[in-house]
């Protein structure tokens, strides 16, 4: 595990007091941030991505035709 040193300005003082009011470390509010701004992060790409295919034109009469194959093996 690595050790973090950061500079803080006033308004990163104040959001981390209002993070640690509860009693949590400073060292745990900063990890549970680092986390949450990585998986809102990488749910962004993927969200990005997921529209990207939605609106391919190939993409999307790539899965209707799978979907149509899909269809046909089922009616057995």
């Amino acid at each position: 595990m690595g050790t973090l040193t950061i500079r803080t300005d006033p308004d990163v003082d104040r959001a981390l007091a209002a993070l640690t009011a509860d009693g949590q470390s400073k060292s745990e509010a900063v990890r549970t941030a680092i986390l949450e701004t990585e998986r809102s992060r990488r749910r962004a790409l993927m969200r990005a991505e997921a529209e990207a295919l939605r609106n391919d034109p190939d993409d999307v009469a790539e899965s209707k035709r799978l979907a149509a194959q899909m269809e046909q093996l089922g009616a057995w």
